[in-house]
């Protein structure tokens, strides 16, 4: 269980390392990796005041993936991680490339409007999740699709700035992580439902208040969608 001493980016990040948990323990690096890129996506564009340098950035990590196909990893420990666990389950590096695109929509945009939500939604969310399952062996019937949208969507309502944005973003995670949510999911799959009902219940949340990452109910919830699938 989460304790209640932790900050709350580590509640936060414990509760994630929770629904993980519940891969099969051979898809767990894989699953670690392909998080470790998204968080350190993400992190370029909250640390590049600049878009050009923001660019230049992403521009590199896209090569580096596609490159995955066709080379070694160089000496980058989340590459090397992804060549290792990811790559080799039969998630192509160009697959992975793809999920910039998400990130590129909100670095690029002017203000983040209806088309670059949505390009974050597909690229980055749908991205991610795709591959997870991937790496999982979850079924074709797990609703990956629907659920990685709407998952980065209600991570985006949290960390965006403006307030219309956030609601905005708020409303898309809502309609896809309920249909996410309408089915149950396979065995395998599971941790990624198990964040998707993380993103439910966040959004349950109003946006000027602190979620309470580690409560026990949230816990307990997962530990529900771990048995059920639902």
């Amino acid at each position: 269980m989460v304790k209640g001493a932790l900050t709350a980016a580590q509640a936060r990040s414990a509760e994630r390392a929770l629904a993980l948990s519940y891969a099969a323990e051979t898809a767990r690096p894989g699953l670690a990796a392909l998080f470790s890129l998204d968080d350190t996506l993400g992190q370029i564009l909250r640390t590049t005041r600049e878009p050009l340098v923001g660019q230049m950035r992403l521009t590199w990590w896209h090569e580096a993936l596609r490159a995955l196909d066709s080379a070694p990893p160089p000496a980058q420990p989340v590459l090397q991680a992804l060549a290792d666990h990811v790559v080799a389950r039969g998630v192509s590096g160009a697959q992975l490339a793809a999920m910039i695109d998400g990130w590129e929509a909100l670095l690029e945009a002017e203000a983040i409007d209806g088309p670059a939500l949505q390009l974050h939604a597909e690229a980055r969310g749908r991205g991610l999740f795709v591959a997870a399952r991937t790496v999982l062996g979850g079924a074709p019937a797990d609703p990956v699709e629907a659920a990685g949208e709407g998952w980065v969507l209600a991570d985006l309502a949290r960390h965006v700035r403006d307030p219309a944005v956030a609601r905005r973003a708020a409303t898309s995670a809502s309609q896809a992580i309920a249909a996410a949510t309408a089915v149950r999911w396979s065995r395998a799959g599971r941790p990624l439902g198990a964040l998707t009902q993380l993103a439910r219940m966040d959004l349950a949340v109003p946006l000027d208040t602190a979620v309470p990452h580690g409560a026990p109910r949230r816990v307990a919830r997962l530990a529900l969608h771990r048995i059920t699938g639902r």
